[in-house]
C-alpha cells in the first residue's frame, strides 16, 4: 500500500530545494560553446545552450544582468560564465541562470569593438564616396577634445603657427568614462546645428583600450557620419585605431597631424602669392613688348609710316599706358600684400596662446569646466591654472568680490 503520493509540483520543489541547497552550485564559472541563443529584444532576456564535446546545459541571462555585456553573444562563441544552478519549477528542468559573461580567450571590448566594425562597414558607414573633402582656407576650427589634456594644446600651437587667421571653437568634453560618448555625441551635434566652424577635429590623447571606449560608440559613429560638417578623427597614437577613426571624413594618427591635416601653412601661401605675382608681371610685360612690336611692325608695312606725329603719339601713348600700367600692378600689389601681413598679425594677436604669453590665465574646475566667474568657484575646491608655458594645481582659499581696482582707490 503507498504510504503517501506526491504531486509533480511537490517532487520540483523538493529536487530544486536539494540542488539550491548545495553552495557550490550557488557560485560556478563554467566554460562551454554558446548554442541555440535567442534573444528576446522585448524583454531582454538571453536565453540559450552551453555545451562542450559531451553535455549540453540549458542557460538564461536576465536582462538586468544582459544589459551589462559589453558585445553580442552569438552561436558558436566560447565563454566562460559565472552563474547559479536551479531548477525551473514548471517545466522541471534544471538550468544555469547565468549572472556574468565573458569570451574565452578573447576580451570583450575587443569582440564588441569588431562586431559594431563589421555592422557599419556592412551599412556604408565607412566607404569613400560618402568621405568629404576638407576646406582649403577653414575660417573656424571646432574642437572637440578634453579642455585639460595635451591634445588641446598641440592643436592649439600648431593652428597658431600654421594658420593664425583661423578661429578655434573648442567644444571641452569627457574623453573617457561612462559620459563621455553623450558628451562627445552632442558636441559634433551642436557644432552642426549652429554651423559654427568649417571642419571639426575630435580626438583625444593615446590610452589603453579602456581609455578610447568613448571613441567605439554606436552613436558617436553615426552622428560622425551624418556631421555636414567634415570631420577628423584624431584619437590615440598612431597605432590606435577606433570606430571613429573609420567613419570620419579623415583620420590623422594624432592630435598635432589633425592640425596640421586641417589648415594650410601661411608660409607656403604667401610664397605661392608672391610666385602667382611675378607670373602675371611677368606676363604683363611681355605682352606691352608684344603691343609696341605691333605698333613698329604698323609704322614700317603701312601707310602709317607717312604721318609721323600720328605714329610718334601713339608711341607715347604706348609707353605711358605701359607705364601706367606697371605703376598700378605694382602698387596693387604692394597694398594688398600689406593688408595680407596686417590681417594675419591681428588675427595671430588674438591667438590663444598670445592671450596666456600677455600674463592671462584660463582657470578650469576639477570638472574640467572653464570658471568664468568667482559664483562658480568655492572655498577648499581644487582648480588648475592653465598660464602660458604650464599648468598650477591650487586649492580655492577664499574668494573675494570685484577686480580689486575699486578697492584700492577707496579713501
Amino acid at each position: 500500500m503507498i504510504s503517501s503520493v506526491l504531486t509533480v509540483s511537490q517532487v520540483n520543489f523538493f529536487i530544486k530545494s536539494l540542488i539550491e541547497g548545495d553552495g557550490r552550485l550557488n557560485d560556478l564559472f563554467i566554460s562551454g560553446e554558446i548554442s541555440n541563443f535567442t534573444d528576446h529584444y522585448r524583454s531582454g532576456h538571453l536565453y540559450f545552450s552551453l555545451k562542450d564535446e559531451k553535455s549540453v546545459l540549458k542557460a538564461v541571462m536576465f536582462a538586468g544582468s544582459a544589459k551589462r555585456l559589453k558585445f553580442e553573444p552569438t552561436d558558436g562563441m566560447k565563454v566562460i560564465i559565472r552563474g547559479r544552478v536551479s531548477v525551473y519549477e514548471p517545466s522541471g528542468q534544471y538550468q544555469l541562470y547565468a549572472q556574468d559573461m565573458q569570451p574565452d580567450g578573447i576580451g570583450a571590448m575587443s569582440i564588441a569593438f569588431e562586431q559594431l566594425k563589421k555592422k557599419l562597414e556592412a551599412e556604408g558607414l565607412f566607404s569613400d564616396e560618402y568621405k568629404k573633402p576638407l576646406p582649403a582656407y577653414p575660417k573656424k576650427i571646432g574642437v572637440v577634445t578634453s579642455s585639460t589634456g595635451a591634445a588641446v594644446r598641440d592643436i592649439l600651437q600648431i593652428t597658431a603657427r600654421r594658420w593664425p587667421v583661423a578661429e578655434i571653437i573648442l567644444c571641452p568634453v569627457l574623453v573617457q568614462g561612462d559620459g563621455a560618448p553623450a558628451q562627445l555625441t552632442e558636441a559634433v551635434q551642436a557644432l552642426n546645428r549652429l554651423c559654427a566652424c568649417d571642419v571639426i577635429i575630435i580626438g583625444r590623447g593615446g590610452g589603453s583600450i579602456e581609455d578610447l571606449q568613448a571613441f567605439n560608440d554606436e552613436s558617436l559613429a553615426r552622428v560622425i557620419f551624418q556631421s555636414v560638417i567634415p570631420v577628423v578623427s584624431a584619437v590615440g597614437h598612431e597605432t590606435d585605431y577606433t570606430i571613429a577613426d573609420f567613419v570620419a571624413d579623415l583620420r590623422a594618427p594624432t592630435p598635432s597631424a589633425a592640425a596640421e591635416l586641417a589648415t594650410p601653412n601661411i608660409r607656403d601661401e604667401t610664397a605661392q602669392i608672391l610666385r602667382f605675382y611675378d607670373y602675371f608681371q611677368e606676363g604683363a610685360v611681355k605682352y606691352i613688348e608684344y603691343l609696341r612690336q605691333s605698333v613698329d611692325i604698323l609704322y614700317v608695312d603701312s601707310l602709317l609710316g607717312i604721318q609721323t606725329g600720328i605714329t610718334d603719339r601713339l608711341r607715347r601713348e604706348t609707353d605711358d599706358a605701359a607705364r601706367n600700367l606697371r605703376i598700378a600692378f605694382e602698387r596693387v600689389h604692394a597694398r594688398n600684400k600689406g593688408n595680407f601681413i596686417h590681417l594675419a598679425g591681428k588675427l595671430q594677436s588674438l591667438s590663444p596662446l598670445r592671450t596666456l604669453q600677455r600674463g592671462y590665465a584660463v582657470v578650469t574646475g576639477e570638472d574640467g569646466a572653464v570658471r568664468k566667474s568667482i559664483h562658480k568657484i568655492n572655498a577648499g575646491e581644487p582648480i588648475q591654472i592653465q598660464l602660458s608655458d604650464g599648468r598650477i594645481h591650487a586649492e580655492v582659499k577664499n574668494t573675494q568680490e570685484g577686480n580689486g581696482y575699486e578697492e584700492r582707490n577707496k579713501f
